[in-house]
């Protein structure tokens, strides 16, 4: 375990720092192994969730039910030793049953009264916001809210979250009936957009054969909150080559409409391009995703392969792309394709 007092903002030597991404590395295969208990199949959602968590970032998850998102985030929890709080979202939830609220006590001794701040279920390391678009906005505001500031303010106090502190959101593809859709600017608070799809047959099979016959094991927490914390500073400090980071930004700039850049596939099919936040995300997800592969250093492979996730909920096409049945998917494809890569194949 990495000790507490370690500071990672002094230079970092390669000898160093080839030990620490070997200790990080060895821990994913740890918290692997034990997800791998439970979770059968959706391994690119799994390594993807685990990015995020390296990286401090947040999850938006969109699948049907059935599909063991519950389970998955529920496990990664208790791998990690994080308190786990499920919140489900209804049309009737306020901002107060997730933030907390104030409440008049009375001092029995003294017969004083004065108000007493209950914490709602957002005081934890680990929120699965269950179906997020099934609330009014004003309850998903407060939320994200939490989010961006790691805080709430109620009653004109502020409360500072525990680290560390993740937030992930469900979507339900179905049944869109009385829903709020959550707002651009919004899901540009999440680091990732994840879809999980039903597994193939086999796979299927076997978590049929698995779920009959016995119970589910108990995982054993192989990491804490405060080594956590500890590897999300190891990814932070991952260098990052001038190059890489500027094709990050093309690939992010490049999306949109109005820019230099952008092709004419983007400008006749893209209404909003993806925000300086993209061009954040893909760099440091890039860190996360090089950290955990056991390498000190983020090549641009590392930006391409967490592109889709990064960038599928912030590119928003408009009605001709609508009218052709072209997704943001296809188009992070097509930017995968056109933007120039660095010549010195970094």
């Amino acid at each position: 375990m990495i000790k507490p007092t370690e500071s990672f903002d002094e230079a970092i030597d390669e000898k160093r720092a080839a030990e620490m991404v070997e200790r990080l590395k060895e821990g994913r295969e740890k918290i692997l192994s034990q997800i791998r208990r439970i979770i059968i199949g959706q391994d690119e959602v799994v390594e993807q969730v685990l990015m995020s968590f390296f990286a401090g970032g947040h999850c938006l998850i969109t699948g049907v039910p059935g599909l063991a998102k519950t389970l998955l985030i529920k496990s990664m929890g208790d791998t990690l030793d994080l308190r786990f709080r499920r919140i489900q979202f209804t049309p009737d939830l306020m901002p107060s049953d997730i933030t907390g609220t104030e409440i008049l006590e009375e001092d029995k001794p003294t017969h004083q009264r004065a108000l007493k701040f209950m914490r709602g279920p957002l005081f934890a390391n680990v929120i699965l916001a269950d179906e997020i678009n099934r609330t009014p906005p004003k309850t998903q505001a407060a939320l994200l809210e939490a989010m961006q500031e790691r805080q709430v303010t109620v009653g004109g106090n502020t409360y500072s979250l525990d680290e560390p502190f993740f937030v992930l959101a469900t979507q339900n593809p179905i049944e869109q009936e009385g829903t709020y859709p959550l707002p651009t600017i919004q899901q540009d608070r999440f680091m990732f957009s994840l879809m999980i799809y039903n597994l193939p047959k086999h796979e299927e099979i076997d978590v049929v054969n698995s779920t009959t016959s016995r119970r589910p094991p108990v995982l054993e927490c192989v990491m804490h909150g405060e080594e956590l914390l500890q590897y999300q500073r190891i990814v932070r400090a991952i260098p990052v080559a001038d190059p890489v980071a500027r094709y990050a930004v093309k690939l992010a700039s490049h999306s949109r409409p109005s820019n230099d850049g952008a092709t004419d596939f983007v400008r006749e099919y893209v209404a909003w391009g993806a925000s300086l936040r993209a061009s954040h995300y893909l760099v440091l997800a890039g860190k996360a995703r090089a950290v955990l592969d056991g390498r000190f250093g983020v090549s641009v492979a590392d930006i391409e392969a967490v592109a889709l996730p990064v960038l599928r909920h912030r590119i928003i096409t408009n009605f001709r792309a609508e009218a052709n049945r072209i997704r943001s998917e296809q188009v992070i494809e097509h930017l995968l394709g056109e933007v120039p890569k660095p010549s010195s194949g970094l």
